[in-house]
């Protein structure tokens, strides 16, 4: 522990450089720091909700398939993937607000650009661009929050910045239904601008410090090589399946993955410290929760997205009406959430999120075409209330499992499991289309096979959160915050 304390002694020598959790900042300042955390956390959300709820319009002025229109979310997800631990990486050695801007800067940047695409691969193209910006932001965001709150109040804090990403989840849907209803498709990027704009504002103008525990360590290339091929081959992989290529691909990935631990395990300078995973009880539990909440959730929204607008005929406003009632409870649960998880302990608040989430897939299991649109209200009511008892408290353990001079990397290693679930979660519902509808347009005679398709991920999905109950429950206590996980070779 002497090595800890040495650390902490000599990052308090350079205050005017770096913020620590042991040198609080001041309460203006952290009110700020958590503002602007807010406004970045709602855009990049936003987006992808109002875009879940404008494929289907996408879809008719470009002219592209069930699968197409998978990729114009997939696209996003799979570049976040790649660079959020190297990003996050970067940032503890150069500065975490430093990158943090130039992810606003890339994703306001990237959304104006979007307003002008004109055939699908500019689409998915400049959604690859956008992908970038959000790993800047997301593998920054959450450890900008933890560095400046100090543990008694790092739960509510992360609450209420989880709570502004629920709110743009919320009013993703209804907000860019109705302007893709009314303005066109357009205009559901456009307002990312003036957002962007104003973060980066406050970020000049009023946050002077900086915050990088890694100064001066060398920047492993050649491990975030490894490790952004593997990701791509993993992902791209189950994106091709059931065919023989996508099975390779995986195959191809693991093993990269493989390599790309034993490479860590060898240089003094990792990307990813494995130990935080071997070492580390709380923190690979939490990461593996994490992975397994978003690959059982993230594709319900855009599923029910095609449902209400393919088998029940509403407008896209309307289906945004019905499905912003989820994020509307997911924002008013999570606050609450995050102040539970800093008096008792994360995991049992957690592990009761993923129950309740268990139960919402459950019952869409049992979804037709007939079904009152009431029974599905309640379970999205069951789902918010999931993912709201489940985000805040497990974001809570895993940032306060590790060492300040970790959190860049822990932030981006939690939003790369949110990432590879949502990836996930979209591949496995791009690999039942294939398998039951195939290449084409979702018309009303495949409406049956659709519906079938639902069934069958819905059924994966509820597998998959009750494995999650599982693995949240097991990871353990969490320790006293002073003595947060460091990897024990670091505390030998």
């Amino acid at each position: 522990m002497e090595k800890e304390t040495n650390n902490d002694r000599s990052l308090t020598e350079v205050p005017e450089i770096c913020h620590t959790p042991d040198v609080p900042v001041v309460g203006a300042e952290k009110r700020v720091v958590l503002f602007i955390a807010i406004l970045a956390g709602f855009i990049t959300p936003f987006d992808g909700s109002a875009v879940n709820i404008a494929l289907p319009v996408l879809g008719a002025e470009f002219r592209m398939d069930a699968i197409a229109l998978s990729w114009v979310a997939t696209a996003y997800l799979l570049s976040s993937a790649l660079f959020l631990v190297p990003l996050g990486k970067i940032a503890d050695i150069y500065g975490r607000k430093k990158i943090f801007l130039y992810g606003i800067a890339v994703f306001s940047l990237s959304s104006l650009v979007m307003t002008m695409v004109s055939s699908t691969e500019m689409l998915i193209g400049v959604r690859v661009i956008q992908g970038i910006g959000s790993a800047m932001i997301f593998g920054t965001g959450v450890a900008i929050v933890t560095s400046v709150f100090p543990p008694g109040e790092r739960g509510k804090a992360l609450g209420v910045y989880i709570t502004a990403v629920y709110i743009g989840l919320s009013i993703g849907p209804l907000l860019g239904g109705a302007m893709t209803q009314y303005l066109g498709w357009r205009s559901i990027f456009f307002v990312n601008v003036p957002i962007g704009i104003t973060a980066i504002l406050l970020i000049l103008w009023k946050i002077k410090g900086e915050w990088a525990e890694c100064k001066g360590e060398k920047f492993d290339l050649t491990g975030s090589v490894i490790y952004g091929a593997a990701v791509v081959a993993v992902m791209y992989g189950f994106s091709v399946l059931p065919e023989l290529k996508g099975a390779v691909l995986i195959a191809v990935g693991i093993l990269g993955v493989i390599i790309f631990a034993l490479y860590e395990l060898r240089i003094p300078s990792p990307v990813l410290d494995i130990t935080l995973l071997t070492k580390n009880r709380i923190f690979a539990f939490s990461n593996l929760s994490a992975l397994i909440n978003y690959s059982a959730t993230f594709a319900v929204t855009f599923l029910l997205s095609l449902d209400l607008q393919y088998t029940k005929g509403f407008t896209p406003a309307n289906a945004g009406s019905i499905l912003i009632v989820q994020p509307i409870v997911m924002a008013l649960v999570s606050p609450v959430a995050g102040r539970l998880s800093d008096r008792i302990e994360p995991r049992i608040v957690a592990s009761v999120g993923m129950a309740f989430t268990a139960l919402g897939l459950f019952l869409l299991i049992f979804l037709t075409e007939t079904t009152p649109i009431r029974y599905l209200i309640v379970i999205l009511i069951v789902l918010g209330i999931g993912f709201g008892l489940f985000s805040s408290p497990n974001t809570n353990a895993i940032m306060s499992s590790v060492d300040k001079k970790f959190y860049g990397v822990a932030s981006g290693m939690n939003g790369t499991m949110r990432l590879l679930g949502q990836m996930l979660s979209m591949g496995i519902a791009m690999m039942i289309f294939a398998i039951i509808i195939g290449p084409v347009e979702i018309t009303p005679e495949y409406y049956s096979r659709f519906v079938l398709s639902l069934h069958y991920a819905f059924i994966l999905f509820t597998v998959f959160c009750i494995i999650g109950i599982f693995a949240s429950l097991v990871r353990g206590k969490s320790r006293p915050a002073s003595h947060a996980s460091i990897p024990e070779k670091s505390k030998r």
